[in-house]
């Protein structure tokens, strides 16, 4: 746990060089010429941040569940602050009316002098930061952030995130006690103090706009497209410091073993809803004592799920009379996919016969610390888990695997690894069109119809929308003559989709050129198009007669 903690600290400290930290760094250097207690305001600012940055990471989805307030609302009076900080660099006379609003905040809190307004007011734009700066995490949360989405928030999960937050603020710290000393040290910088507070406060209200527009993500849209390699290298710390999370064995360790080496004892399988393809529910310690067991986590509108589930299946052919079950957990990524009915479809849809089990409470994928989709876990014969697999790859590695694990119980598995190769063309990542998980492009209250006029020119891997909308926090769904663009660069794009009621028609159109209709009539995930070759495009799709809801977009 220390390491782990060690490797979240330090991913923090990196994090101030990623993409999307570059479109708020304006506001940490605003804060260095904020006028008067500007190290109290500094220090407020950092402390704001940790409290917000954790806090939000860990209970954002709990909160919008419980208080019904829409995550959008809350950045909104984020950026609201932040463009106040502006104004009141701007203006002698607003600034002093913010402080004295701060100051009478600061009598209302108990031994705090009112004197210390500068760090109450530096607190608020830290709190603010907090919220904004949430979504730009790396991999090593990504294991936090799923606990958080199901609802279970630990000890631990605190304080990977805390340390996160705090190796975040330190060169956020750093930059704004730098700007200070520059700014008073060097006579020609000193002698324009004034105006530079106040060019610092134009550039903040319009990073608060840019924000508000969601031009922040163009631009980091801009720098990965110019830069690809952009901090890529930065996610090394945390990726090595998530695999930690499981096993405290790192990739580079299991890659060196030339046996499996033991991890741990492997967690149960633990039902949360039915079993399929099995007339008996599953147990390490019970029907698959002796049995290589290859435990699959997945949920069946994922497309990198649902690339693996070939291999998955002829692994099943090959290797289930030499010892091998495969057992396929099912945690759903939306609510839709915890119903019963749809799952069963799916089963039968893919051709899958191993056992399949509902993990609709994500005890399962708890129990065995998963943070992926699609992951998977290989267990010996004694229960021990011996091998796990995050993503999509690796084929041969993990056939090979299940082949050692069954030659120590007594197997002589003769068929020879031959998995076909597989290329990735996908340039624009998954998108989801709820805003309870993604951007829904102009929507800005829950559960509200709105009337949406796409602009001319869409940026790259943006979603925009024509004609009345519902958006969900889930979902966005059409009505009647309305339609929905997409910019993407991939090779084949996918739609998770469900009609409101009945089926309906969607007719697709690539580059303005019709290509062809398709009948939605289930809840499922939709090929849209497959392209010859791979490239950049303007995708369009209309919604003519009735009302469908759209989930997420997934790339090929």
């Amino acid at each position: 746990m220390l390491l782990l903690i060690l490797y979240s600290f330090i991913a923090g400290v990196v994090t101030i060089l990623s993409p999307c930290i570059l479109p708020v760094l304006p506001i940490v250097l605003s804060v260095s010429v904020a006028g008067k207690n500007i190290l109290k305001k500094q220090i407020g600012t950092i402390t704001g941040f940790i409290a917000s940055f954790t806090f939000f990471t860990l209970f954002l989805s709990s909160l919008v569940t419980v208080s019904g307030i829409s995550p959008n609302t809350l950045r909104y009076i984020s950026i609201l602050i932040i463009g106040l900080l502006g104004l009141s660099m701007l203006s002698s006379h607003f600034q002093a009316v913010v402080e004295k609003a701060f100051s009478v905040l600061a009598n209302k809190v108990p031994q705090v002098n009112p004197k210390s307004n500068g760090y109450w007011a530096g607190f608020l734009v830290g709190l603010s930061l907090g919220l904004i700066w949430t979504p730009c995490v790396g991999p090593i949360l990504a294991s936090v952030i799923t606990l958080a989405l199901t609802g279970t928030v630990t000890f631990n999960a605190f304080l990977i995130t805390f340390f996160y937050a705090l190796g975040t603020a330190i060169p956020m710290f750093t930059v704004m006690v730098g700007g200070s000393k520059v700014l008073t040290r060097i006579p020609l910088l000193a002698k324009n103090a004034s105006k530079i507070q106040k060019s610092f406060g134009i550039l903040t209200i319009f990073i608060a706009i840019a924000i508000f527009k969601n031009w922040d993500r163009n631009f980091q849209s801009f720098v990965l497209t110019k830069f690809p390699n952009y901090g890529a290298s930065l996610t090394r710390i945390e990726e090595r410091g998530n695999l930690s999370v499981l096993t405290g064995v790192s990739e580079q360790d299991k890659k060196s073993s030339q046996d499996l080496p033991v991890i741990k004892k492997a967690p149960d399988i633990i039902a949360g809803g039915q079993w399929l393809n099995t007339q008996a529910p599953l147990s390490l310690s019970g029907n698959l004592k002796d049995k290589v067991v290859l435990v699959d986590f997945w949920t069946y509108t994922c497309i990198n799920c649902i690339r693996t589930l070939p291999y998955l299946k002829n692994w099943h052919q090959k290797y289930q009379k030499d010892g091998l079950v495969i057992v396929g957990v099912h945690s759903p990524e939306f609510e839709f996919e915890k119903d019963l009915e749809n799952l069963s479809k799916a089963v039968v849809d893919f051709d899958i016969r191993y056992p399949v089990v509902q993990d609709n409470n994500f005890a399962t994928w708890r129990a065995y610390k998963n943070s992926y989709w699609p992951a998977k876990y290989l267990i010996d014969g004694q229960g021990n888990l011996r091998y796990y697999h995050f993503g999509e790859g690796s084929y041969d590695e993990t056939e090979s695997a299940i082949q050692e694990l069954l030659k120590e119980i007594g197997a002589s598995p003769s068929s020879q690894i031959n998995n076909v190769k597989s290329q990735n063309f996908s340039q624009t990542p998954e998108i989801y069109l709820g805003f309870g998980r993604g951007d829904i492009g102009y929507a800005t209250k829950k559960e509200t119809y709105q009337k949406q006029t796409a602009p001319k020119n869409i940026g790259k891997n943006q979603v925009a929308y024509n004609g009345n909308w519902l958006f969900s926090q889930e979902f966005a769904q059409s009505d009647t003559a309305s339609e929905l663009l997409l910019n993407f660069s991939a090779k084949d794009i996918f739609l998770v989709m469900h009609p409101v009621s009945g089926s309906a028609e969607v007719e697709i159109y690539l580059d303005d050129i019709f290509e062809k209709k398709i009948t939605v009539n289930q809840n499922k995930l939709y090929e849209i198009l497959k392209l010859q070759e791979p490239g950049r495009h303007t995708l369009k799709l209309k919604f003519p007669d009735k009302k469908i809801k759209l989930f997420a977009f997934t790339f090929g």
